[in-house]
């Protein structure tokens, strides 16, 4: 299980990653370095709590994870 602070460090990185990525394609596309930067502000804004609220969701499934290990605790 991940803690909620290690989604939010994912969900930045890759976010960071995205947004150059759709800003770089709009710039190609239209030559317009404005548009191509508010599409990308737009996307990762959207894109960023759709992530992180993805990521805590699949914390929750157990597919394709092995049974946790069980722990002795003594006193």
């Amino acid at each position: 299980m991940e803690s909620k602070r290690r989604s939010i460090a994912k969900t930045l990185s890759w976010r960071v990653w995205a947004t150059i990525i759709t800003a770089a394609v709009v710039y190609v596309s239209t030559n317009k370095l404005q548009f191509a930067m508010e599409i990308g502000l737009i996307d990762t804004t959207i894109k960023l709590g759709a992530y992180f609220f993805h990521e805590r969701l699949w914390n929750k499934v157990g597919f394709g994870r092995g049974p946790s290990p069980k722990q002795d605790y003594q006193i």
